[in-house]
């Protein structure tokens, strides 16, 4: 397939900049998976779609304050780096401006606090980085971290905690699972009371879930691979509601990259651990997910391939169609759309 094929036109005054102050008030554009047919409705309904004895899965990774601002240790050259996930005795990250960055490189942050050492560099501005630092990462990076907001957000995020879920908890995530933002502790208890069984897997986002696909042919993308984890509870709630019948609502691309990797893998759910490069694009067969809930995603991304293999790519570009007419909110910040 084509790269182009995943593409739409999408007015640059629709890519959401704020978050809305409450996170449920967000439009919620229901696609019947099948049919296509769409129905416009906020995200407080969207337990309307949730039956007694369904699974509703949420991925709880919490985003570190990845993005950090130094210099050069030599030249006092201004450096951009970006974590990106754990590796060997260091870090995977991404460098800007990239050139000024090689093997033997140190990049100082904080007049000290944290240094940075490249190991190795590698393509797309990724650099293996050994991390000098006293005490523990996580307090050093909220100290002289940012929030690695995506790119297409200009303005400046008031409150840093609108940036992460209210069920994040196992730190490690270059970015946000956008899809989770819009729920609510009222609205989580809401549906518990309806019956739903809520189970939280873990995707730590990094390149894999962001990167733009550059290939002309699709088939040609490779995905960089993600940590993910599934405790035995999960995967033993999981098989009991295929086993039942009952639906599996994935919420969030990750969440989804998950569920299928391991049933892929393993033809069950199961506790399991690991690195995951799955790349899902039309053609791919689900065998995890029953209603997936997403937000809107950037043209040509493999996200929208993701969405399109769930349902179909002429129902998804429809949906997005209309979601550009009746002025829905795009990205990270916007709106959201569930696929039943």
């Amino acid at each position: 397939m084509k790269l182009d094929e995943f593409d739409f036109h999408l007015p640059e005054n629709l890519i959401a900049q704020t978050p809305l102050k409450e996170r449920t008030n967000s439009r919620l554009l229901a696609v019947n998976k099948k049919t296509g047919e769409l129905s416009d409705k906020h995200f407080y309904n969207v337990a309307d779609y949730f039956e007694a004895g369904d699974v509703l899965v949420l991925n709880d990774t919490k985003v570190l304050p990845a993005r950090l601002f130094g210099i050069k240790e030599d030249t006092g050259a201004k450096i951009e780096m970006l974590l990106l996930k754990p590796i060997d005795t260091g870090y995977e990250v991404l460098i800007r401006p990239s050139k000024k960055v090689s093997p033997g490189t140190k990049v100082v942050f904080g007049e000290g606090k944290l240094q940075a050492v490249c190991i190795e560099k590698f393509d797309e501005g990724i650099h293996h980085m050994e991390l000098i630092y006293d005490g523990i990462l996580e307090n050093v990076l909220d100290e002289l971290g940012e929030m690695p907001l995506p790119p297409y957000i200009k303005e400046k995020l008031d409150d840093k905690d609108r940036y992460q879920t209210v069920f994040a908890r196992e730190s490690g995530s270059a970015a946000a699972p956008t899809a989770g933002l819009h729920f609510t502790e009222t609205l989580l208890a809401e549906i518990k009371n309806k019956g739903v069984d809520i189970v939280y897997i873990t995707l730590h986002v990094g390149l894999g879930t962001f990167r733009p696909v550059a290939a002309e042919t699709i088939e040609d993308h490779k995905m960089h691979s993600e940590f993910y984890t599934m405790t035995a509870e999960a995967a033993d709630m999981l098989n009991q509601a295929k086993a039942d019948g009952k639906k599996i609502i994935s919420v969030g691309t990750t969440s989804t990259r998950t569920l299928e990797t391991i049933i892929h893998d393993h033809g069950e759910f199961k506790a399991a651990s690991g690195f995951t490069d799955i790349f899902i694009y039309p053609g791919f067969e689900y065998k995890a997910v029953d209603v997936l809930i997403t937000n809107f995603h950037l043209p040509k991304s493999s996200l929208v391939m993701l969405v399109s293999a769930f349902s179909s790519r002429e129902n998804i570009l429809n949906a997005y169609a209309h979601a550009v007419e009746s002025k829905y909110r795009f990205f990270s910040f916007g709106d959201a759309m569930i696929l039943y």
